[in-house]
């Protein structure tokens, strides 16, 4: 059985034991380039539920993703695989992804990086001046809708949550238990974990520990479970 999931950096379990966000970062894993440290990935909450599902996992997550590439790297994997089961956390709704020569860059609102190239520099500006939440949001909305209407079409089991901020418009879609909560907040990872009593893994940071992707990881595995029993 495999499991595949993919998301940002919470589901790259990012600090959960090693501060690395990436694993080039750690120069015994630079080869691994912007994966997951293989020290957080043991403990996310991926590995957690594979664990519970009896499951090899398969993850493309990577910290500070876009929901962009969220969906590209998928649809990229399902073109030479076909897994048991798809979760993903989707990422914060104002990120993109932008390709510049041969790679893609992950933007945010958050600042510019300092390896970006100049083209990327230049669009920037106008991205952060234009920036509407409420329109992201809504699109954002349309191509997560789009890729688990494929997912159906494959007849690929899946489950979405969302890790900080839910959907705030008026319900666009209907979900029906595909989607954990997506209009209501308590249900977001990040609010969910707060409210167990788990706490960052330091002042000022939006990631947890192990002990909160163990707790995440048997809370979708009862959603999942019971989400199987209905059908």
């Amino acid at each position: 059985m495999i499991l595949y999931v993919n998301g940002d950096s919470n589901t790259a379990a990012a600090e959960a034991v090693n501060p690395h966000g990436f694993a080039e970062d750690d120069s015994m894993y630079w080869a691994l380039g912007r994966r997951p440290h293989p020290d957080n990935l043991r403990v996310s909450w991926g590995a957690e539920l594979a664990n519970h599902m009896g499951a090899i996992l398969d993850c493309d997550a990577e910290s500070a993703s876009s929901n962009d590439r969220i969906i590209r790297t998928t649809r990229a994997y399902l073109e030479t695989n076909k897994p048991d089961y798809i979760v993903i956390g989707w990422s914060t709704w104002e990120r993109e992804e932008w390709l510049s020569g041969d790679r893609y860059w992950q933007v945010s609102a958050g600042g510019m990086g300092e390896d970006w190239p100049v083209d990327i520099r230049h669009r920037y500006k106008e991205y952060v001046a234009n920036l509407d939440y409420e329109s992201k949001m809504q699109e954002q909305a349309t191509k997560i809708w789009q890729l688990g209407d494929e997912l159906d079409d494959l007849e690929i089991p899946h489950l979405f949550f969302t890790c900080y901020e839910p959907f705030a418009h008026e319900p666009q879609y209907f979900w029906g238990d595909s989607y954990l909560e997506p209009y209501n907040r308590d249900f977001t990872y990040y609010n969910w974990s707060l409210a167990q009593g788990f706490k960052p893994v330091y002042p000022g940071s939006y990631h947890f520990g192990p002990d909160a992707h163990a707790a995440w990881a048997e809370f979708l595995y009862q959603k999942i479970v019971q989400k199987n029993l209905t059908r």
